[in-house]
């Protein structure tokens, strides 16, 4: 009973969320120490309406025990730099790392077919999740240019010097700096998981394209590897 409870605050909470997303042109997220943030690069699979039906029935209410809780999400207008070019941009919330990883550490135990389903509904499914180290309040303006920027270093001080300047610019360039993670955790299957993620801010796309043709022209042999996108 217990369960089916937190499941209807679930689904209420996912309307209500939805709902307020599509209102509201600025989304503001809180986390307090502790918690965890969960970011997914999805593309979802045409015609999977009756798979994604099953998966919320069989797999969110494991979830839901687990202290998970729906974020508004964001599509991607277009993928910038990097090879992976994902459709949406997905947040969710747990109330620690414990719960996190015991979801991951039970989920195949309690559903044998889970990755089968997930395999069923996205061709494209990344995870990267994060313990929040401090209490933070960050907001995404719709009517903005956010810009979504990952980092992989190849040598250590030169990534430090590289992502540092970068953020200098940026800001020099009329970027607002809306959020910065680092220490991220990745799982086996779902793996991406880039030394730092950046939300940018921006009037316009003029305005980042001007930084972007800078940022181009900098000294990049602390890169490994980038991912950038552009929300919707």
């Amino acid at each position: 009973m217990k369960l089916s409870k937190n499941l209807a605050v679930f689904f209420l909470t996912f309307i209500v969320t939805t709902t307020l997303f599509a209102q509201s042109n600025i989304t503001s997220f809180s986390f307090k120490k502790g918690e965890v943030l969960d970011i997914l690069l999805l593309t979802t699979k045409p015609g999977t309406e009756k798979d994604f039906e099953r998966y919320k029935k069989t797999i969110f209410p494991i979830g839901v025990k687990r202290t998970f809780q729906p974020l508004p999400g964001f599509g991607i207008k277009e993928t910038i730099q990097g090879n992976i070019q994902p459709a949406s941009f997905i947040l969710g919330k747990w109330n620690d790392l414990k719960n996190r990883e015991q979801f991951i550490a039970e989920i195949e135990g309690l559903v044998p077919d889970f990755h089968i389903q997930r395999r069923n509904n996205w061709s494209l499914f990344t995870l990267t999740y994060y313990e929040i180290p401090n209490d933070i309040t960050f907001k995404i303006d719709r009517n903005k240019y956010n810009v979504v920027t990952s980092y992989w270093k190849k040598d250590t001080e030169s990534f430090q010097k590289f992502t540092k300047l970068w953020s200098q610019k940026s800001v020099v360039n009329g970027g607002k700096n809306i959020i910065k993670l680092t220490n991220g955790k990745s799982v086996m299957g779902y793996y991406h998981n880039p030394d730092i993620v950046m939300v940018t801010q921006w009037d316009s796309q003029e305005a980042f394209d001007k930084f972007y043709k800078e940022n181009l022209t900098m000294n990049h042999d602390g890169i490994l590897h980038v991912n950038q996108f552009v929300l919707k």
